[in-house]
């Protein structure tokens, strides 16, 4: 892995809001060997920096979770922030789906 993709990925963990073992789980990476990039990173860094970056950036991740239900139905369960929980049964109701996170990302 070059060092610039390694870099890319480490500015999406942060924006993520994922943990580390959760984020190097996704990418199908060691844990241990994704934990010496951040410490690596925020050495050189200063762990400030990296806060202040983490902060100021709207990108937000959602883990989505695929489950049967219903018999053979497939079903996508987005667990939200503040135990919000939001189910989707129907590929028709994707867009739906979307322009509600859209409104919901948005500040009241």
């Amino acid at each position: 892995m070059t060092a610039q993709r390694r870099e890319d990925l480490l500015d999406e963990f942060e924006r993520s809001g994922l943990s580390g073992q959760k984020f190097a789980e996704v990418l199908g990476l060691k844990y241990q060997t994704f934990a010496t990039w951040v410490q690596k990173r925020r050495r050189q860094r200063g762990a400030a920096t990296a806060d202040s970056e983490k902060a100021s950036d709207s990108t937000r991740w959602l883990e989505a979770v695929v489950e049967q239900a219903h018999g053979s139905a497939s079903v996508v369960l987005l667990h939200l922030p503040g135990g919000v929980r939001l189910e989707m049964g129907d590929v028709k109701q994707a867009e739906v789906v979307a322009a509600l996170l859209r409104a919901l990302a948005k500040p009241c």
